[in-house]
């Protein structure tokens, strides 16, 4: 009966707006990512974990469809400086608890990308949870410089979106008008937000 009610609120959410994804008790939501520059070879997306069982599970690993490879990382100021390592071990989500992958935190790291990200393309990652196993994630790419979107936004219809006619993305290492004068972000607990 407990599966049938996940089943038939993620359809319910489904029909609304953007479900989240459900696998055991572990609940993955809000996924998103940032638009690449041409020519870049990793990318960052970030979403947020609800664990609602009695028990902690860990998140293992992840893949994506974009690149070759998935890391989880975690950015961590130390010294007045953010420093970047792989959790290659993972990361333990406790019962009840909630962990939001977000930027200057955890974050997933897209290693070896097949192409760049435009805005609006649509991204599969697949995350393996040690007890959930695996929890399927979409995620819709935001524009350079993007923040998590609005709750409920729609994702894209099947398929990757171009970008606009003359909106191809920049090659890697030069600015972009958007690139270099991002929008100010929204203040947050951690003031050390970089990209990742």
């Amino acid at each position: 009966m407990k599966a049938f009610r996940k089943i038939l609120f993620a359809s319910a959410l489904a029909v609304g707006g953007v479900a989240p994804a459900l696998a055991g008790d572990i609940v993955v939501s809000a996924p998103w990512g940032r638009a690449t520059v041409r020519g870049a070879s990793v990318a960052a997306f970030y979403f947020t974990i609800e664990n609602k069982g009695k028990g902690s599970d860990r998140l293992l690993s992840a893949t994506s469809d974009v690149s070759e490879r998935a890391e989880i990382h975690e950015t961590r100021v130390e010294d007045g400086i953010a420093k970047m390592r792989a959790a290659p071990e993972g990361v333990e989500i406790k019962p009840g608890a909630t962990l939001v992958f977000k930027p200057g935190s955890f974050h997933l790291m897209a290693v070896g990308l097949k192409e760049p990200l435009f805005p609006g393309t649509k991204v599969h990652l697949l995350l393996t949870f040690a007890k959930a196993g695996g929890v399927p994630a979409d995620l819709v790419v935001e524009p350079f410089g993007g923040q998590a979107p609005a709750a409920g936004k729609e994702a894209p219809a099947a398929g990757k979106e171009a970008p606009a006619a003359g909106k191809e993305a920049p090659a890697a290492g030069k600015a972009t008008p958007a690139a270099a004068k991002p929008a100010p972000a929204a203040p947050t607990e951690d003031s050390s937000q970089d990209h990742y």
